[in-house]
């Protein structure tokens, strides 16, 4: 079955302690990050208000471009490359901002853009030891 991603999709990397707490249903997408079914990044956010718990929004956008006309499967590989470079962040979740079709010289391209998101239940976030030893946590855990 292929995924339909379209702007507020929200991936989660896997954690099951996370998902299983707020009752999320999720479906694999690529290595160890899920589409979250059922909600968009305004949804989600409220559910996870309601829970206690905070969903952080980073600032900056992070895009990647690609040549040709919108299909699902060049929107997940342009979601990979965006994943691919945020991993530094340790952020457990990214919600898709923007997905825009246009044409140069008559060539179609497409740009698709993404906001790493973060879910803890701390009210600051935390610093990036703090993420990279949850993460690590988090794989010890899975394998």
């Amino acid at each position: 079955m292929m995924l339909t991603l379209k702007v507020g999709s929200v991936l989660i990397e896997d954690r099951p302690l996370i998902t299983q707490f707020l009752g999320l249903e999720v479906e694999s997408f690529s290595g160890n990050w899920s589409v979250i079914k059922a909600f968009d990044g305004f949804a989600l956010d409220r559910k996870i208000h309601a829970a206690g718990w905070n969903f952080f929004f980073m600032a900056a956008e992070v895009k990647v471009m690609f040549f040709g006309a919108l299909g699902t499967k060049k929107i997940q590989n342009a979601l990979k490359r965006i994943l691919a470079k945020v991993r530094h962040q340790n952020f457990n979740s990214l919600e898709v901002t923007g997905i825009v079709a246009k044409r140069f010289l008559g060539v179609p391209y497409a740009t698709v853009s993404a906001h790493s998101r973060h879910i803890q239940q701390s009210c600051s976030l935390d610093s990036a030891e703090a993420r990279r030893t949850s993460q690590h946590d988090a794989e010890w855990a899975r394998g």
